[in-house]
């Protein structure tokens, strides 16, 4: 009888552990819900494109139309259908690739439209949209994940959500339907982005503020800054690698007007690639690095960007996440750039050669087509080490889908980390899977954040990472 038990409990405790892998993996989908002024400019276009290239690393909750600054009197929900009717036609394809990619049945559910009025014209009393009923909906169901709210335009959709949870939920019954909110804007784009941040103080906003862009961390995605890489933004590149010959969801990708995808940002650090942790926009990824703080007033409304007639820019009332700066060595030139924009152009290359490979399983085989590598970790992602104390990061296990060749890069990422002196790597040279480390000696307990780049050979060549968080203690 004893040996059942023993038999029973191991398979009971067994059970357990899967559910809870499960679970576990469950959880780190994301759920997405998109409001975008589609058709104010083409890049909320090529924007949808590369999200739905995506759209199988996530629960996509929402496709909502809503004007902005840019489009003050009209939504285009027809514009998100049309590109949905693309999506149709590569999905099959895209499933030969990666699981998961909804149906387009499942997407067009979702398309909904906000009011078409201006900002706070369309929050209050008799206000109520389909967007907004559809955002309400949403937060009420049975699931505690966090939802995003990418918004590439005006927020005055998600803002009469709020008002209505405001004035028809109890006090404590609404905050737990705030505090499921993760929000990020494209600057602000109408007067109802800073109503919300004055109104709703618990709701996770990351942004630039204001409605001057030339500060804002985005502009990383896309623009010819000093030190970063300009082939893989222009009209050449975009032209061979995602328009021309890749199936109708690249022929859908228009031509830059603007800029090149300038709402992408506010989903980049989204993508599961090891080395984002979207609770964390201090740790920084792809989308760009964000620090929680209560920015200084300045008026944005001046410089190259300046625009007659629109609001006054008013100081913030709470701190937000907003603008970081990272200090990069450039791929081009060799040279040091310190900003907040270099938190996003220093992926540059690898997100566009991610966008690039995706566009090819739009229309090609598995074994025509490159997959990015499976970093792994001899040890854990967290570890505690004592002062002056030596230790080793190890990549061993990764692998490739494909048998690609790899390269392999770690590095320290300063501004992530408390400590924030440089790490000394002694022996140390490029492609080293596993590396010895000291770690500094300190006062008091330090972080540092190491990441591991993993790299291969295919084409385009691909990029995967996994991030190690090392807290240095001092010796007793």
């Amino acid at each position: 009888m004893h040996h059942l038990k023993t038999i029973a409990l191991k398979l009971f405790l067994f059970t357990s552990l899967i559910s809870s892998d499960v679970f576990a993996q469950t959880d780190k989908k994301q759920r997405v819900l998109v409001l975008t002024d589609i058709e104010a400019d083409p890049d909320d276009a090529q924007s949808l494109i590369r999200f739905l290239l995506y759209s199988n690393q996530w629960d996509v909750e929402g496709l909502i139309a809503t004007t902005s600054i840019h489009q003050q009197t009209r939504v285009a929900p027809e514009s998100i259908l049309k590109i949905l009717d693309a999506y149709k036609k590569i999905q099959p394809n895209l499933l030969k690739h990666e699981k998961g990619f909804p149906s387009y049945d499942l997407l067009r559910s979702k398309v909904k439209k906000g009011p078409a009025v201006y900002g706070m014209q369309g929050v209050g009393e008799g206000k109520d949209s389909e967007g907004s009923d559809w955002i309400i909906k949403i937060l009420e169901q049975q699931d505690n994940r966090p939802l995003w709210i990418s918004v590439w335009g005006g927020p005055n959709t998600l803002a009469q959500a709020l008002w209505k949870i405001q004035k028809t939920k109890r006090p404590e019954e609404a905050e737990k339907l705030y505090k499921k909110l993760r929000i990020y804007t494209i600057s602000d784009q109408d007067d109802s982005g800073p109503w919300i941040r004055k109104n709703f103080p618990s709701v996770f906003f990351i942004l630039t503020p204001g409605y001057n862009y030339a500060n804002a961390t985005w502009l990383g995605i896309a623009f010819p800054l000093p030190g970063s890489n300009p082939e893989v933004i222009s009209n050449e590149w975009l032209a061979k690698n995602i328009q021309q010959g890749h199936g109708p969801l690249g022929a859908a990708y228009p031509d830059v007007a603007y800029g090149m995808e300038g709402d992408t940002p506010s989903f980049l650090n989204l993508i599961s690639n090891g080395l984002s942790d979207p609770e964390h926009p201090n740790y920084g990824g792809w989308g760009g690095r964000y620090e929680f703080y209560l920015p200084t007033f300045e008026d944005s409304n001046t410089g190259m960007f300046k625009r007659e007639n629109w609001p006054k820019d008013e100081p913030e009332t709470r701190a937000i996440w907003t603008n970081a700066a990272d200090s990069v060595v450039s791929p081009i030139d060799k040279k040091i750039y310190g900003g907040n924009k270099e938190t996003i152009w220093r992926w540059r290359t690898e997100f566009q050669n991610d966008f690039a490979a995706r566009m090819l399983w739009a229309t090609k085989n598995f074994s025509e087509c490159n997959h990015p590598p499976v970093p792994m970790l001899a040890h854990s992602n967290h570890i505690t080490v004592k002062s002056g104390e030596q230790f080793r990061l190890s990549a061993a296990g990764t692998t490739d889908p494909d048998g690609d060749s790899m390269s392999y890069l770690w590095f320290q990422y300063k501004e992530a980390g408390t400590y924030k002196s440089t790490v000394s790597f002694r022996p140390y040279a490029p492609n080293l899977y596993e590396l010895p480390v000291t770690a500094p000696v300190v006062d008091t307990a330090q972080t540092i954040h190491f990441i591991l780049k993993v790299t291969d050979k295919g084409t385009p060549s691909l990029t995967r990472y996994k991030r190690v968080i090392v807290t240095v203690v001092p010796m007793k």
